[in-house]
């Protein structure tokens, strides 16, 4: 039991306010608040593939669980020289994130736009507690080179944390702020990082650093989904001046716990396996990189932020949780961000049926949006609109309601067949997209929106149908 206190300046949510709230998850209920109760749930449901040989960290562990890439998640039960075990995959199948959520995998992006929609309308605000699982033990000592943090690709320059969440406070007005950043290992007790142009973290830091002062931070590592999901949420969904923790209450079912840290001003997740205290320094910075990054290459080296690790605390028997990059980051990102891209489209543009983030698309760069065009204009209206609803945003493909969005065939289809390149194609040059993507110019390129929707229905475009038949009702021997 976890005893609640006023520490962690956040505040407590009586019970006729959380049945008035009505959050949309039931995940601290189904005993899925923690990472052992979804290792333990996935297993179950044969879900979960178990690597009972030891693990080198280094390359190894990776090149073990890409095997298994797109399919179950993977539990690495001894890992070389560490003492914990390692878990990954969780977000590179969409099935097993609706398996632990108990959704149809194709409500799940709405139930994440449900629990926004819900936080911005009536927050489920975070509470503090005294203590809590991911303060059971206080490493006397920092080490980082104790922790199973794995180095997953050849030319990486050196073991990376993927998957935590960092927490951080609003220099001026204490607001909190969480997301998830890259940190590179390069010390005993110190990380190099990145951090991204436009980030609510980034507006954070700078501001600190104007005064010469340090950014103190938590990185929470294993979260619950539903505290992961939070930190993602675009800031055109959670503006600067909002605390986007309490999305994650309205996922859990019940609200987010924190706990204060021990050696800087800023709460931990009180469920997370592991909490890293530390701070940025102001005017500092030191190597970091090569990485592999969202868009399937390396991000290059370069003199990046620097965190000094101040104090680890973890569980008894804590899970490192770490990501793989590839499709894993895809969806921990693309979910979200179609939630997002949905809700914000839609409440312009009537029709709008489905957006999808495609893995060709690095799950960042390319959104296919599904519209049902009941006049002419709207869907070059959804395009701009797309655009704006998520800057990073490369390319944005419209196609019909006839149009299987998730199937890169169907939309590749729509595109050979419906798209008229001197009419249908719109560019918007040196326009603002993500710096990461190395088309760009430190993040300044052209955009391109795609119609690919059918004119007026004309013989010519109506689509080949076939009569849906049961196969378990004939005799096929195969």
């Amino acid at each position: 039991m976890t005893r609640r206190t006023d520490t962690a300046k956040t505040t407590p949510v009586k019970a006729e306010d959380r049945e008035k709230r009505a959050p949309v998850g039931d995940l601290a209920l189904r005993g899925l608040g923690d990472l052992q109760g979804i290792v333990a749930h996935l297993a179950e449901r044969r879900r979960l593939a178990r690597v009972k040989t030891e693990a080198d960290s280094y390359l190894e562990l990776a090149g073990i669980a890409r095997r298994f890439h797109g399919g179950k998640a993977v539990y690495f039960e001894k890992v070389k020289g560490r003492a914990f075990p390692v878990f990954t995959g969780l977000y590179w199948n969409r099935g097993l994130l609706a398996e632990v959520f108990a959704v149809p995998e194709g409500r799940l992006p709405f139930l994440v736009a449900d629990a926004v929609a819900q936080w911005q309308q009536s927050p489920l605000h975070p509470v503090g507690v005294a203590d809590a699982p991911s303060q059971e033990v206080v490493e006397k000592r920092v080490d980082l080179g104790r922790l199973p943090i794995p180095q997953a690709g050849l030319e990486e320059g050196g073991p990376y944390l993927t998957s935590s969440v960092v927490i951080a406070k609003d220099p001026d007005t204490g607001v909190r702020n969480a997301s998830i950043m890259r940190f590179m290992v390069t010390g005993r007790d110190r990380l190099t990082c990145l951090m991204d142009i436009g980030r609510h973290l980034r507006d954070y830091y700078e501001r600190a650093e104007a005064r010469g002062e340090p950014l103190q931070v938590t990185i929470n590592n294993g979260v619950n989904p539903a505290v992961h999901f939070a930190a993602v949420v675009p800031g055109s969904a959670a503006p600067i001046d909002t605390d986007e923790l309490g999305i994650a209450g309205h996922l859990l079912g019940a609200p987010l716990e924190l706990v204060p840290g021990r050696t800087v001003d800023v709460e931990g997740v009180a469920s997370a396996q592991f909490i890293l205290e530390a701070e940025i320094l102001p005017h500092v910075r030191e190597p970091e990189g090569p990485a592999a990054e969202v868009t399937g290459y390396y991000a290059e080296r370069a003199d990046r932020w620097v965190a000094r690790v101040t104090g680890v605390t973890r569980r008894e028997d804590p899970i490192w949780h770490t990501i793989i990059p590839g499709q894993e980051v895809y969806n921990a990102v693309g979910l979200v961000a179609e939630a997002s891209i949905f809700r914000l489209v839609s409440r312009q543009i009537p029709g709008v049926r489905a957006v999808y983030l495609s893995y060709g698309g690095c799950g960042f760069y390319h959104a296919v949006v599904q519209l049902e065009k009941t006049s002419e204009g709207l869907q070059r209206n959804a395009i701009l609109a797309t655009f704006g609803a998520f800057p990073p945003l490369k390319q944005v493909t419209v196609v019909d309601e006839d149009v299987d969005i998730y199937d890169p065939r169907d939309v590749e289809w729509a595109i050979a067949t419906r798209l008229r390149p001197d009419r249908d194609v719109i560019l918007i040059p040196e326009a603002r997209g993500h710096e990461l993507n190395p088309v760009t110019d430190g993040g300044i390129g052209c955009k391109i929106g795609l119609d690919a929707t059918a004119p007026p229905p004309v013989p010519q475009f109506q689509r080949l149908a076939f009569k849906q038949v049961n196969v378990a009702d004939y005799e096929i021997e195969e």
